[in-house]
């Protein structure tokens, strides 16, 4: 989920809240809050911990909300985790850390001691293009046996890769598709969903893709996973999430369309191919 700014730049508890409500009545089974598309790497730690606690409390036990508390740092992470769970929320989404670059065997120990540190579920998050580096097969598998990490979160396009995680991962840890553009190939390969972007704008869409595969229908699986492609460049033509909050507040989900430095807003070129993208879909008028 996308974290809402107001003009000063603050977080809007208030709409994050009715926006995870909005999301919730959409279609979506589960929030993530202060993930990559929150903006997490400019929100501080008592911004997001208010953020979990009002976004759980906006949505009670109508959907799972999974709280973004990874870092670089396995001592921090492992501080907001418990931290993440004072505040109630059901499980913690924890990113490979970014910047130091870790061994296979580091990323090992790193998500190890996090899922030891607490009794929440643990979805591991590999996004080799934005943390320079990758969470392997091998070590993704390994992690697999660790009693409370019980999912991955793969958007690193590699399809092998994820062939090769869910061939030798044990029957109750789950693959979800990180990135929209491979959705349905991942869930051809034994994922489960999705930890959208665009189900800001199409969650209802999204869940009849997912419901339409696994009841066996994969040519309308298939036709509205190729309808969503077009909507899914336009939401990653500029860095994600500019795209989506621009479209959020044309539509009128959302009052602000802020951003936090270093990222910026739309230009005028790029607000123009966001609206196009979303008039095509017939989000908008």
């Amino acid at each position: 989920m996308i974290t809402p700014f107001d003009e000063d730049g603050g977080v809007d508890y208030q709409q994050a809240g009715q926006l995870a409500i909005h999301l919730v009545e959409q279609g979506s089974d589960g929030i993530v809050v202060s993930g990559t598309t929150g903006e997490s790497a400019t929100l501080n730690v008592d911004e997001k911990i208010r953020l979990f606690t009002a976004v759980k409390a906006a949505v009670g036990n109508r959907a799972s909300v999974l709280a973004g508390t990874g870092s670089y740092s396995t001592a921090d992470t492992i501080v907001l985790t418990h931290a993440a769970q004072g505040a109630g929320v059901d499980g913690v989404l924890v990113v490979t850390p970014y910047y130091n670059k870790p061994s296979q065997r580091g990323l090992y120990e790193h998500f190890k001691s996090v899922a030891n540190a607490s009794s929440l579920p643990v979805v591991l998050y590999n996004v080799p293009g934005r943390t320079g580096v990758n969470l392997e097969a091998g070590t993704c598998l390994a992690l697999a046996a660790v009693d409370n990490i019980v999912a991955v979160k793969e958007a690193s396009k590699d399809l092998q890769q994820i062939g090769e995680i869910a061939a030798g991962s044990p029957p109750d840890f789950q693959i979800y598709s990180g990135d929209d553009a491979v959705t349905l190939p991942i869930l051809s390969l034994g994922g489960v969903g999705v930890i959208s972007v665009i189900s800001h704008l199409i969650s209802a869409e999204l869940q009849e893709m997912h419901q339409a595969f696994f009841r066996g229908d994969l040519a309308e699986a298939q036709a509205i996973h190729l309808k969503t492609l077009a909507l899914t460049r336009a939401m990653f033509a500029v860095p994600s999430p500019v795209p989506t909050k621009t479209a959020l507040a044309m539509i009128g989900i959302i009052d602000s369309d802020s951003v936090r430095l270093p990222l910026v807003d739309a230009t005028e070129i790029e607000r123009s191919g966001i609206l196009e993208a979303i008039q095509r879909y017939g989000l908008i008028g």
